[in-house]
């Protein structure tokens, strides 16, 4: 669907209040990440607010969640079609602890704050060393309470499309021996493009599944669920 006038507008304002508030919040990151970590959590969520105040008010997207997101230490296997929901995710659920990408982590001055905030870097190449480090990292998050929120697909994908889970998420769910919460959700319709489109995004939880499925069976349940809007 093309862009409106109204579209681009709209977008050209979201970027020029979004981005530079972004900056005042990196500066206060920075200062809380020397106070403690409740600090910091306070700062990071009201960051993630931030976004959904300019995405409804600017934008004129809203948003709707079927279910109730998880608020203990389990394993969220969530859709990704854009990035509205990886920056969402500190106001969606309590302190999840997310996956990014090693590279990610090692960015200067993110990467500090990332790992103040606390992340399971994601190290694909480094071999078994590095999955040990993050199964611990993983375990360490959840045995406090965090959600561990990860996009098993491992990039995002186009919204009415589907590609099958990354080898390492069947792994990671019998190496951590947690539930898994799968949830869908529709961004790519508004929000993965540069003229942003207004609309509501909706979260659809799905049923919680148990640790100790085959991986066959547990790939199945999660890909199913996680594209039930993909229509």
């Amino acid at each position: 669907m093309r862009a409106t006038p109204f579209d681009v507008i709209r977008s050209l304002l979201f970027y020029l209040v979004f981005y530079p508030g972004t900056l005042v919040f990196i500066a206060g990151v920075g200062v809380t990440s020397f106070i403690g970590t409740e600090p910091l959590r306070r700062v990071v969520r009201g960051w993630s607010q931030f976004h959904r105040l300019c995405c409804r008010w600017i934008l004129g997207i809203r948003l709707k969640v079927e279910g109730t997101m998880p608020e203990d230490g389990v394993l969220v296997a969530m859709k990704h079609e854009s990035f509205f929901e990886a920056i969402d995710l500190p106001a969606m659920m309590n302190f999840p602890a997310p996956f990014p990408k090693g590279e990610l982590v090692r960015l200067p001055g993110w990467g500090w704050a990332a790992s103040q905030y606390g992340v399971v870097a994601v190290e694909r190449e480094q071999g078994a060393k590095a999955l040990r480090a993050m199964v611990a990292s993983a375990r360490s998050f959840a045995s406090k309470g965090r959600p561990l929120a990860i996009f098993p697909e491992g990039t995002r994908v186009p919204h009415g499309q589907s590609m099958p889970l990354q080898s390492g998420f069947a792994g990671l769910y019998k190496l951590l021996g947690l539930p898994v919460v799968p949830v869908a959700v529709d961004s790519g319709r508004f929000y993965h493009r540069l003229w942003k489109k207004p609309g509501t995004i909706t979260f659809r939880v799905g049923a919680r599944i148990e640790p100790g499925l085959p991986r066959d069976e547990v790939e199945a349940q999660v890909l199913d669920a996680i594209n039930a809007l993909n229509h």
